[in-house]
């Protein structure tokens, strides 16, 4: 389909589908996190190196995509209803599933990190009076804060971008279509590639040292800079008129690209580096920020361009996935944490077992998801409509 000379009443549906994919894969990575040796909530006691070349192939990108998803829908819904009833409904829609989800659906991820790691033995009810007081004393390099949100760190940023966007259309008014088609003319073959990485690698490089990644919003500045970037150029691009032709022009390099970065990023990780001077890794550091940039980037372009091409239709299961999407997210990682500490006394391999929580988590998943949308009461605690209505046909819906 010819993205160029399409009306703007025509639904993104190849977005939606991006967004849906993303979100998946979502739930196979933070599987994953169980059984490689990085930090996270509980650890299998199979955990190791093997699985982690493969949980890189996603990490530089599979967020920066999502935010840079939420940035287009965003945009297209401001121009759609106006900044003040955009930002209301915006902030009904998150930050209410944001609370609901510190306290009922985070909290067991918690409380098993603390079983696991600090032999905690209060019983669940216990530690929920801990956790609503903002208890400090769990600590084993460095201390749990509580209330906590984890994963839905993303709910808050994507609420707090959108914010920002809001005000910054409000400020700008037509400047920012004006910005948007100065953009768009330099957004083209190569350099739609190479001048987002550029700018996403010079923050890289100057943050990343400074500022590792801690989901607290207070001083996260390489991770903001990661994931506003992203947001504000998807923000952008969706006001500029046959954008979306472009990336599937260049996706097949774009692919390489990643591949190729991705190839760098391993090698990096893994290099010994005993025998390294000082300087020489003084110098490879800001090369190997570059090429983590140049991958989420690349991936990110190549991801839109292989959907415009292959993914740009509408079905059932789209409708229904679109829906479903936001409250599976909520609940995926609070039920893989769960399941994988009730499945480890029976020692399951851990690959049989690494199948059985996928399939398991995205069960049950969908399974509540389905009790959820027949509820009234519960639907905006997951982010849903009071009631199901007929999709808009004019944008792709936000990454909720």
């Amino acid at each position: 389909m010819n993205r160029d000379h399409l009306p703007d009443s025509c639904r993104l549906y190849f977005l939606d589908w991006v967004r849906i994919l993303a979100f998946f894969l979502l739930i196979v990575y933070h599987v994953g996190m169980y059984y490689v040796t990085w930090g996270w909530h509980v650890k299998s006691p199979f955990a190791s190196t093997a699985p982690e070349p493969f949980m890189m192939m996603s990490s530089p990108w599979r967020l920066g995509l999502l935010f840079f998803i939420g940035g287009v829908a965003a945009s297209i819904m401001l121009r759609k209803s106006g900044t003040a009833n955009f930002l209301k409904r915006r902030s009904v829609r998150l930050l209410g599933p944001l609370i609901f989800g510190m306290f009922v659906i985070v909290p067991p991820q918690a409380y098993f990190e603390v079983v696991e790691k600090l032999g905690y033995d209060g019983g669940y009810r216990a530690f929920m009076g801990l956790y609503v007081q903002g208890y400090k004393g769990f600590c084993q390099d460095g201390c749990l804060k509580l209330p906590t949100w984890n994963h839905l760190w993303f709910v808050a940023y994507l609420w707090i971008y959108t914010m920002l966007l809001g005000g910054l259309v409000a400020v700008s008014g037509p400047r920012m279509d004006r910005i948007a088609a100065q953009l768009g003319k330099l957004l083209h073959g190569w350099k739609l590639i190479v001048l987002p990485a550029a700018v996403l690698a010079v923050a890289r490089i100057a943050l990343v040292e400074r500022f590792p990644t801690n989901h607290a919003v207070v001083n996260d500045w390489c991770n903001h800079a990661m994931s506003f970037l992203p947001f504000l150029l998807g923000a952008l691009v969706a006001r500029v008129p046959g954008f979306w032709s472009r990336p599937a022009q260049v996706r097949w390099q774009a692919l390489a690209i990643a591949a190729t970065c991705w190839t760098c990023w391993v090698m990096w990780a893994h290099v010994t580096w005993d025998n390294a001077t000082p300087a020489a890794v003084a110098v490879l550091r800001p090369i190997m920020s570059s090429v983590y940039a140049l991958m989420a980037w690349s991936a990110t372009v190549a991801a839109c361009g292989f959907a415009v091409r292959h993914l740009d239709h509408d079905s059932p299961a789209r409708r229904y996935l679109n829906e479903a999407i936001f409250p599976v997210y909520i609940l995926h990682q609070t039920l893989i944490v769960v399941l994988a500490h009730a499945m480890k006394p029976l020692r399951i391999a851990a690959g049989p077992e690494a199948i059985m929580l996928v399939v398991l988590t995205a069960s049950l998943s969908f399974g509540i998801f389905e009790l959820v949308r027949r509820v009234r009461l519960l639907r905006p605690l997951f982010g849903l409509a009071q009631e199901s209505v007929a999709p808009a046909k004019s944008a792709p819906l936000p990454a909720q």
